[in-house]
């Protein structure tokens, strides 16, 4: 009934766009989320070589379980990412895959093929190869993290500001410059703007539960834990969430030069405007190409985009209807982005305050660890956000100015469409509702108390418990196998006397 009405109400290329949107809004998520945890579990396993508190491998071993389901669901969402482009897209991927396949190929050779090197070290090495090694396991998987980020960055901005390229007398994109291609004149914002946002989501996801387990009377036993997740957290705040607001404004700035259709929609601007008003709330009618019950401050959004009190910025009217992107999901995806960022501020400025009155641990500092509390979840809905801009912003091209998103679709019917897309919404469902809810039984039980990596049991495959512990630099055996091998000992010394 569902796949009918869908079908009834939409064509393929709405339910194609729709499955993307879908797929990519789960996928995006688990990505930024182990870009930071594995850069914070760097320095949460440095902290603990360098100062031997054992609260730092508590915590480092309590997360790492959850960075390691995190990862998973990513990788899971991303081979479906990949399955899209040869199915509903198909036709985009042979026009662009000159491009963006190579891009595509380096982030496997260069970060994912690094990453799963030295995960199974990070995830199962604990206490079976020297601290050192570990430890370069955990940075060079965060580093993986960070160049996977950077190929993947560099295609979609290419899609967004592309050059470097020519097209055929076929229709196909030919490589001309692999450096302008990859350095493209959008990418070095977008890529600030992304790796900032993932250190701050995760910084705002640690903080939170560490807040919870500092107010929460079933874990007075973490609120030493507490305090380590906090206090790391409120670096972040403190200091990276400014800089997220001036990384965001030259991202700003470099869209008005090469996306301006983009930036009136997020600014929700139909004619041309000198000093252009920030526009605080409207419902825009895209149909009539005006705002309906706006409320705006004279002059800001000028000042913000031109750095003027007159200088112009473009409107909407300039481009044909049929070449202006989805306004209204643009515009509040838009000010949702800018809201949750200077929360985020706020609750920096906050945490300085206690910070210097020595009361950001207090379980009494209740307010304050239940802004944090709810800053939690809000840093995953501003990626959201941001992605619905810019996707979003950027139609109706997938590759901006050059291939339109109606000439990218593969000749499917909107049946075929709708089948796939229910498919996924059901499977999405059960298999990230169940990731989701293992994390949360996590982040419910709390660190475990630090046990000495000579006690952690061995896992036996191909080596018997005594060779891994041998291996591992642990030369003592256990009663156990001193009695087995004194056991069988024994038993050849009777066979020789018989």
């Amino acid at each position: 009934m569902f796949a009918a009405f869908m079908i009834d109400q939409m064509d393929a290329l709405m339910l194609a766009r729709i499955q993307f949107a879908f797929v990519i809004s789960f996928h995006i998520v688990f990505p930024a989320f182990s870009i930071g945890l594995a850069s914070w579990l760097t320095v949460l396993e440095f902290r603990w070589l360098r100062t031997g508190d054992t609260v730092y491998a508590e915590v480092y071993k309590h997360w790492v379980k959850i960075f390691a389901v995190v990862f998973g669901l990513g990788v899971v969402s991303g081979v479906v990412m990949s399955y899209q482009f040869g199915t509903n897209w198909a036709v985009f991927s042979d026009k662009a895959g000159n491009v963006l396949g190579p891009l595509l190929a380096y982030e496997v050779l260069t970060a994912f093929f690094l990453e799963a090197s030295f995960l199974g070290i990070m995830l199962f090495g604990w206490g079976r190869v020297s601290k050192r090694m570990h430890f370069a396991s955990t940075a060079i998987v965060a580093i993986g993290t960070l160049i996977s980020g950077f190929w993947i960055l560099s295609a979609n901005s290419f899609m967004q500001t592309p050059q470097g390229f020519m097209i055929g007398a076929d229709g196909i994109l030919y490589p001309t410059d692999w450096l302008e291609i990859i350095f493209n004149p959008s990418f070095p914002y977008r890529y600030a703007h992304m790796m900032t946002a993932a250190f701050l989501t995760t910084a705002f996801v640690v903080g939170g539960i560490g807040a919870y387990y500092l107010q929460s009377k079933k874990h007075t036993e973490h609120r030493k834990h507490g305090r380590v997740m906090l206090g790391m957290a409120m670096v972040m705040a403190i200091f990276v969430a400014p800089a997220q607001v001036l990384i965001g404004d030259e991202h700003g700035l470099n869209t008005l030069e090469h996306q301006p259709a983009k930036v009136a929609a997020m600014e929700g601007i139909w004619e041309d405007e000198r000093g252009a008003a920030l526009r605080l709330f409207a419902i825009p009618d895209q149909e009539n190409q005006t705002n309906n019950y706006e409320v705006s401050i004279p002059y800001v959004t000028g000042l913000i985009l031109t750095h003027s009190l007159d200088g112009e910025v473009k409107g909407l009217k300039n481009w044909a209807p049929e070449d202006q992107p989805p306004v209204i999901v643009v515009f509040w995806a838009f000010r949702i982005m800018v809201a949750i960022g200077m929360l985020m501020v706020l609750v920096g400025l906050f945490s300085i305050y206690k910070y210097f009155k020595k009361q950001q641990f207090n379980p009494e500092s209740i307010w304050f660890h239940r802004a944090w509390m709810m800053m939690t979840p809000l840093g995953f809905v501003a990626i959201l956000a941001g992605w619905f801009v810019t996707e979003t912003g950027r139609q109706p091209w997938t590759v901006y100015g050059v291939i339109r998103t109606a000439e990218s679709m593969s000749p499917l019917a909107a049946q075929q469409v709708a089948t796939t897309l229910i498919g996924f919404i059901v499977l999405y469902i059960f298999v990230f509702g169940a990731g989701s809810f293992y994390i949360l039984r996590l982040i419910a039980q709390g660190p475990k108390p630090y046990e000495d990596p000579a006690d952690d049991n061995f896992y036996e495959h191909s080596v018997t418990e005594s060779q891994g512990r041998t291996l591992s630099g642990d030369h003592e055996p256990i009663e156990s196998t001193k009695e087995e091998v004194g056991t069988h000992t024994n038993d050849k010394d009777d066979e020789e006397l018989r």
